[in-house]
């Protein structure tokens, strides 16, 4: 352009100035002085809430008077010149003080009204209850039946006022309560009102309910959901027809990514994909929401809607979301994060004011519903959504410098996410994964397909069911391609690695997640340095080096940790291992050997069929060579033994009866089979011959037990024989001398002394679930056991408990367990 030109040139277009594109960071530091402060006054006296509440408006109050007259006091003038940093502290002790009172509130209310007195005298009651959550059906580990647990709120309770009353008194109300009930309650739908009839207990913990309902009577339905739940599940019961001809992880994950719907995800997957990091996908999170929003608003674009009209469509998307995942709780958490992570995704000033968004969820969605301060869920949301807004957009440019920025941003926002929730991860599960950021860019691609088919699916299947059948095949094959991922990552020998979750280990593991933070970013800037780190993390995830020197290279016998119930580990050479018992969880007992790195297993010996010795069955066939399953003869109950049966057939594994006194070995380990006698002996199903002081059933009595041999050691297997087949076993004359016992039914109060007596062992072992409801193991069964001057040792104080016998000398290894287990 000449300088005659009157033109005026034409502006550069505006670019943001680097305070501009800074992350608004401003309301941070209340937000998180508001969870905190909500969370440690959750289920406190409402006076300390008060209390507290007064003190921070107060100090709130004082300091902005100091701010605001800065002429009076020299402490005034020095405030007024840190004016930024003071009205930051203003906005903290504001927000503290809401959510406070949020928290004194909310703790009122559970206060209120008669439920938590009743539940605590255990008082029997009449109920009209609004469920509030889906019905989960859970299997006992015990030889009770199965039983139901389902979130509701008594709106009215009939109940006796007094020990002898002459009648009874009505009173409404609204009361969360956990109800626990017979399997019938598994046909309760999520909005239904019904009657039931039960006992009233104080609830564990007390932040989220102010009692559990205890009942064995069938729920009496008194209404229908409303229309729109009505028509949700529909659409839910839509997408599981049309995926009804798939396989069955194809059946659960699907309606899982979609809406949340997990009923069908069986407990083999679920542990896959947690120690691969993919939980989020097989629960409602704010991937799904981000992903159909991500669909949904490009192709409104499409068809000509703009400006106010997007914002409907997203909104009314959102709307159709909530409604088909049910709006409880963690669903409204999903969507708040979801959405802000799309906008973080999306760049542009929604970018830059993305961490203010994530401040004011955190603090609308406390003061929402203010027990979420306290729960694992929300606090993963929040740590991966900062995670991701915080650390992901500038480690996406580090790897853009010589990666595509697609696969940068590909590798940057699960690696963010990952690394942000390390910490509250290791403190729940006890292990670090290893391969979760890889996991998620593998699954990453297929993640989206999957979901968009399967909404597809869903509203298709109210037009036709055989279309909407195409659309949930063809929504199979990404699905397929996501199990593959988690199943084959899961079965990496150094997928997870076991951590420390106590004070000490998480404090260490969060330092060394800031470490990262601060040091990775010049990693990801430059390709060789992140090249030798993929290549050590490869190394040590495909040979892994053990978990923190656990266990002993030279390991006998294990007890894994699995609860409430045993799952015991004999070694017969290179990573081959006999297995007796399986624990409850499919995921621990597959977490213990993939630590001892058991690939091969000769005989799988199942002592009887309740479900805290055989439900973890899966997760020993997960990615082993089984050869056979050897059984109890007493298929009872029939359930479990079917469940095996199943399974065993399924992985191509032989199931074999054990037969009385029969010698067999695999590698070093033999064994002579004890108990129990010819089936003629054993007592019919739904019979007993106990004694009125012993325990009395028949499944625990047909119990294998069992005498082991391996390194020189004796250990005598009892599974949870009670006095009266101890009684028996003895009477065979068989030599019961060990130097290990596994003392039977996780140390309970009904042993037999002459049995306890003739073991003599060194070292007894008991497997039994922390803090579990039976009192296992029994004061009276320790005692029995000091007093024979044995050595005791149990899962539930030590963790899993390893034996070694190095020249002839029997050592006790232990690790201590993670504080606060989901397995248990």
């Amino acid at each position: 352009m000449s300088a005659h030109d009157p033109t005026p040139a034409p502006e550069p277009p505006p670019t943001d100035s680097p305070e501009q594109q800074r992350a608004d960071a401003r309301l941070l530091i209340p937000a998180t002085a508001g969870w905190l402060t909500a969370a440690l006054l959750l289920g406190r006296p409402p006076l300390v809430g008060a209390l507290a509440t007064a003190l921070a408006l107060l100090a709130a109050a004082t300091l902005a008077l100091l701010i605001r007259r800065p002429t009076r006091t020299a402490l005034s003038r020095r405030l007024a010149t840190h004016a930024p940093t003071g009205w930051t502290t203003i906005g903290s002790l504001t927000v503290a003080s809401g959510l406070a009172l949020a928290a004194t509130l909310h703790t009122a209310a559970l206060h209120e009204g008669p439920v938590r007195d009743l539940a605590a005298n255990n008082t029997s009651a009449t109920v009209r209850l609004k469920i509030t959550s889906d019905p989960s059906l859970r299997q006992s580990t015990t030889r009770r039946p199965p039983y139901v647990v389902v979130r509701a709120t008594i709106e009215q309770i009939h109940s006796r006022p007094g020990p002898n009353p002459t009648g009874t008194t009505s009173t409404r109300v609204r009361t969360p309560v956990l109800v626990i009930g017979t399997a019938k309650w598994q046909h309760v739908r999520y909005g239904q009102h019904i009657d039931a009839t039960g006992r009233l207990e104080p609830a564990e913990g007390g932040a989220e309910v102010a009692a559990m309902l205890s009942t064995r009577s069938p729920p009496r339905t008194v209404d229908d959901p409303p229309w729109w739940l009505r028509a949700a599940e529909r659409v839910r019961a839509g997408l599981r027809d049309a995926v009804s001809d798939e396989p069955e992880d194809v059946r659960g994950l699907l309606p899982a990514l979609v809406m949340g719907d997990v009923s069908g995800v069986s407990a083999d997957l679920d542990a896959d994909f947690r120690t691969t990091g993919l939980t989020h996908l097989s629960a409602v999170s704010g991937t799904n929401l981000t992903l159909l929003l991500a669909f949904v608003l490009p192709l409104a674009r499409l068809i000509g809607v703009r400006a106010r009209g997007l914002t409907v469509v997203g909104l009314l998307t959102v709307v159709v979301f909530v409604v088909l995942a049910r709006p409880q709780p963690s669903v409204l958490r999903a969507a708040a994060m979801g959405l802000i992570a799309l906008a973080a995704m999306t760049g542009g000033p929604g970018q830059r004011r993305a961490v203010r968004s994530l401040s004011v969820a955190v603090i609308a969605l406390l003061l929402l519903d203010t027990s979420l301060a306290r729960t694992p869920g929300f606090a993963l949301s929040v740590l991966a959504t900062a995670g991701i807004i915080l650390l992901g957009p500038g480690w996406g440019n580090a790897l853009s410098r010589w990666l595509p920025s697609w696969l940068a941003d590909a590798i940057a926002c699960p690696l963010a996410a990952q690394l942000a929730c390390t910490p509250i991860v290791a403190w729940l599960s006890g292990e670090v994964s290893l391969v979760a950021v890889a996991a998620n860019l593998l699954a990453g691609p297929t993640v989206g397909p999957a979901t968009i088919l399967g909404f597809i699916a869903a509203g298709v299947a109210l037009v036709s069911s055989e279309l909407a059948q195409v659309v949930g095949w063809a929504a199979g094959w990404p699905a397929r391609w996501i199990i593959l991922v988690a199943r084959e990552g899961a079965d990496l020998p150094g997928a997870a690695n076991a951590w420390p979750a106590t004070v000490a280990g998480i404090a260490v593991l969060t330092l060394l997640c800031l470490a990262l933070v601060l040091g990775l970013h010049r990693i990801l800037a430059r390709p060789i340095a992140m090249i030798l780190a993929v290549v050590m993390l490869a190394v040590v995830v495909l040979r892994p080096v053990g978990s923190l020197g656990w266990p002993p290279d030279d390991w006998l016998f294990v007890a894994c940790d699995v609860g409430q119930g045993d799952g015991l580990v004999l070694r017969a050479g290179d990573r081959t291992a006999v297995v007796v018992d399986t624990g409850p969880d499919p995921a621990a007992m597959d977490r213990c050997l993939k630590d001892l790195n058991v690939q091969h297993i000769p005989v799988v010996v199942l002592s009887h069929f309740h479900a805290d010795h055989v439900g973890g069955l899966a997760g020993v066939l997960s990615g082993r060579q089984v050869d056979e399953i050897e059984v109890t003869p007493y298929f009872s109950p029939r359930a479990e033994y079917d469940r095996v049966v199943a399974l065993a057939a399924m992985h191509g594994v032989a199931v074999r009866t054990v037969t009385f006194h029969e010698r067999r070995a695999a590698g070093q380990v033999s064994w002579t089979t004890l108990w129990p006698a010819r089936v003629p002996s054993l007592p019919a199903p739904g019979t007993s011959s106990a004694t009125p002081t012993d325990e009395g059933s028949p499944e625990n009595n047909a119990s294998i037990a069992m005498m082991a041999v391996v390194g020189g050691l004796r250990i005598l297997l009892t599974g949870d024989l009670e006095p009266e087949s101890q009684r028996a076993v003895l009477a065979t004359g068989a030599d019961l001398k060990a130097d290990v016992l596994k003392v039977p039914h996780h140390g309970s109060a009904q042993q037999d002394p002459n049995f306890i007596a003739a073991a003599n062992a060194r070292l007894a072992i008991i497997s039994a679930g922390r803090n579990n409801d039976y009192g296992h193991p029994a004061p009276r069964t320790l005692d029995l056991l000091s007093h024979t001057t044995t050595q005791t040792a149990t899962t539930n104080l030590s963790g899993p408990l390893t034996i070694t016998n190095t020249n002839n000398h029997l050592a006790l290894t232990t690790r201590p367990p993670p504080n606060n287990d989901l397995t248990r």
